[in-house]
């Protein structure tokens, strides 16, 4: 197939017209719901996703909700009023700090930090991140931990896997509460909780099962960053939100979806997968991006491998029917043979 940079550009008054005719017919005519519910976090998903929900629906049927924790950037509350203003949807703020102490959210991811780094306590900042970029030659696949004090210095260490694991554990509380906190808002209404994640979210594993990817309907799941970024600019999403660097929203010390999870940037990651994807030789994407074939096949690899590890995120709950429906499929098929 044909291949270059412009693979990826849609047709955005298209494809928006598409997405809310899809989500005013699952809210309304398959789920009876008669409104949706955003996390709004001043981030370019949620916003472009609460901005289809109100052209779809009326913004008087949409509610975004901000809920901000005590290691929250305060200017995700600025740009999610700012975007409720622009497109005309109630916003409201649900604080949970208190939840998640509740949760020992912080208590039990410190206590996995300090095991790294005995010194580490309040006040100080953290992180966790990649050490390379999947392009590399040498790309393992291990976090380090990096810990901030007070006096802005900084020290990094790669994390055993038992401290990784509960870092992560605890941490992923976040999410969880802020899911039944959407769920929480959209029932008393009888309203939807509408999910935010995109492809590069959703299919590479981005997101934490029964916490962020826990939702009635993923409008733009379906579409790579870079397609959202399109959406965004035909929608009017304010400029200061397409501008900010999408981060995690998760550590207290500030840290990119890319130095976190992704490895690459956005650009050249969803212009790669497209071509995995599509069965482009890694020669013909090489020449289009201005890349080697070594860091093509590395990228490839490093996708597809990173897709199917999280496969399990995205499964249902497995249930016994079904799996002694496939175990007596599986005989059928041996005496067969």
């Amino acid at each position: 197939m044909k291949f270059s940079k412009e693979s990826l550009k849609i047709n955005a008054a298209k494809v928006t017209d598409e997405l809310c005719e899809v989500i005013l017919h699952q809210i309304r005519g398959i789920m009876k719901k008669s409104g949706a519910v955003v996390g709004v976090s001043g981030g370019i998903d949620s916003s472009v996703t609460a901005a289809l929900c109100a052209r779809a629906l009326g913004p008087q049927r949409v509610m975004g909700v901000m809920m901000p924790e005590k290691e929250s950037s305060g200017e995700s509350k600025i740009l999610a009023e700012k975007l409720a203003k622009k497109f005309g949807f109630e916003v409201i703020l649900d604080e949970i700090t208190g939840g998640l102490a509740g949760m020992k959210c912080y208590e039990r991811r410190d206590e996995a930090i300090k095991r790294v780094f005995p010194e580490y306590g309040p006040g100080w900042l953290t992180k966790i991140t990649i050490p390379s970029k999947i392009t590399e030659k040498d790309t393992f696949n291990f976090f380090n931990v990096t810990i901030e004090n007070e006096a802005g210095e900084s020290k990094s260490k790669r994390m055993p896997l038992d401290v990784y694991l509960q870092v992560v554990a605890a941490s992923n509380l976040k999410q969880r509460l802020r899911m039944t906190t959407l769920y929480y808002h959209a029932e008393k209404r009888n309203w939807a909780v509408v999910g935010t994640g995109n492809k590069d979210e959703h299919m590479q594993g981005f997101f934490v099962k029964y916490g962020d990817g826990g939702a009635d309907l993923k409008p733009i799941a379906h579409l790579f960053k870079v397609q959202v970024y399109q959406l965004a600019e035909y929608l009017g999403v304010p400029d200061e939100i397409i501008r900010r660097t999408p981060t995690t929203d998760t550590y207290s010390a500030e840290v990119t979806q890319e130095e976190f999870f992704f490895g690459l940037d956005f650009e050249h990651m969803d212009l790669l997968w497209f071509a995995m994807e599509n069965k482009v030789p890694a020669k013909q994407a090489a020449k289009a991006l201005g890349m080697t074939v070594e860091q093509v096949e590395r990228a490839y690899f490093n996708i597809d491998r990173k897709i199917k590890a999280t496969e399990y995120l995205r499964m249902e709950p497995l249930e016994v029917k079904a799996a002694r429906k496939k175990a007596a499929s599986s005989k059928g098929k041996k005496k067969s043979m």
